[in-house]
């Protein structure tokens, strides 16, 4: 592996009909003290730039070299999509070839190929349609690399991970347990600690009923799994606060003294993160070995192609993942 100066990242544009396509383009407009691959069909590329009237020359990646990413150019790690894409307009056989971006993404980044991820938006939909079994980026790159995976998104001052992630509501109350909880809290205080620099995390932690369970008149998860549990990781020197009413949490008065706030569930923590940052956030995956983040938003079809899709978001991603992987080195 030839030695790099400077981080290498790998993006992946996600959904071919959808915006990912033209956030990649995008790129192009960026100046970086890093070097920037996207692994994506060049064809697809060149299509979407003649749509959106960018000029952009294209090189392939062949790995050698280190150079930024410079104004008017692009870095391509070639994937090839034999389907055609109009953009706005789903096709589900396109499916198979988002997930071999990702593959060859996530091989590159265990291999050292790559310092980290930054993935754009997929529609899990299309892929199901597929015929591929898809519940989203979190489990399909924990899949392949292993590790704890724990999701976590944000934005200028708030941070939220997620106990449990892409779940029907019925079935939250269930999937809390003593363990699951123990080992995602351990897996945030770890990585705040070790990716993020911060020496001693604070976390504070939400309860999962209405209240915190109003000592156990609204359900007892509180008194019987989190509250235990959150004392045996304090006994260990985590500071893990809580369980505390969500409701009352994501106020000032909590969170100016807070590092992050774990959620019990995907809509209890992510609306008031959205409202706070929507298109300034990004979306970590923590517990991994290696660096993951991605944009907060979806592939928006209707602006696919249009000149308009915003690329707040992934310049959050690319910044917190050359931040992450920052941190790392000076480990």
């Amino acid at each position: 592996m030839t030695p790099r100066t400077r981080p290498r990242l790998v993006f992946t544009p996600g959904e071919p009909a959808g915006i990912g396509p033209d956030l990649a383009i995008r790129l192009a407009e960026r100046r970086l003290d890093a070097e920037i691959i996207v692994a994506a069909d060049p064809k697809l590329l060149v299509q979407r730039a003649r749509r959106l009237g960018a000029r952009v020359e294209f090189d392939t990646f062949d790995g050698d070299g280190n150079a930024p990413q410079t104004p008017g150019r692009l870095k391509v790690l070639p994937v090839v999509l034999e389907q055609e894409v109009r953009p706005g307009h789903l096709n589900s056989a396109c499916g198979c070839y988002v997930l071999a971006t990702l593959r060859r993404a996530i091989k590159g980044c265990l291999e050292g190929e790559f310092d980290a991820l930054v993935t754009g938006p997929v529609h899990k939909g299309a892929i199901n349609d597929s015929g591929v079994s898809f519940s989203g980026h979190t489990e399909f790159i924990a899949e392949i690399t292993g590790g704890s995976p724990v999701m976590m998104l944000a934005t200028q001052g708030l941070r939220v991970a997620l106990a449990t992630t892409h779940l029907p509501l019925s079935q939250v109350s269930q999937a809390i347990t003593a363990a699951g909880l123990e080992q995602t809290i351990r897996v945030l205080h770890h990585d705040l600690f070790r990716r993020f620099g911060i020496p001693e995390p604070r976390i504070l932690v939400c309860g999962l009923n209405p209240h915190a369970g109003e000592g156990g008149h609204l359900g007892r998860e509180e008194l019987e799994i989190i509250g235990p549990l959150l004392e045996k990781l304090r006994a260990d020197g985590i500071h893990a606060i809580g369980p505390l009413p969500a409701d009352t949490l994501f106020t000032p008065k909590y969170l100016e003294h807070a590092d992050a706030v774990l959620a019990m569930y995907h809509d209890q923590g992510l609306p008031v993160l959205k409202h706070k940052g929507f298109g300034r956030a990004v979306n970590i995956t923590l517990g991994l070995p290696i660096i993951r983040t991605s944009v907060d938003h979806g592939t928006a079809l209707d602006l696919a192609g249009s000149g308009k899709a915003d690329p707040g978001s992934l310049d959050v991603a690319l910044e917190t993942a050359l931040e992450m992987v920052r941190t790392l080195r000076l480990d």
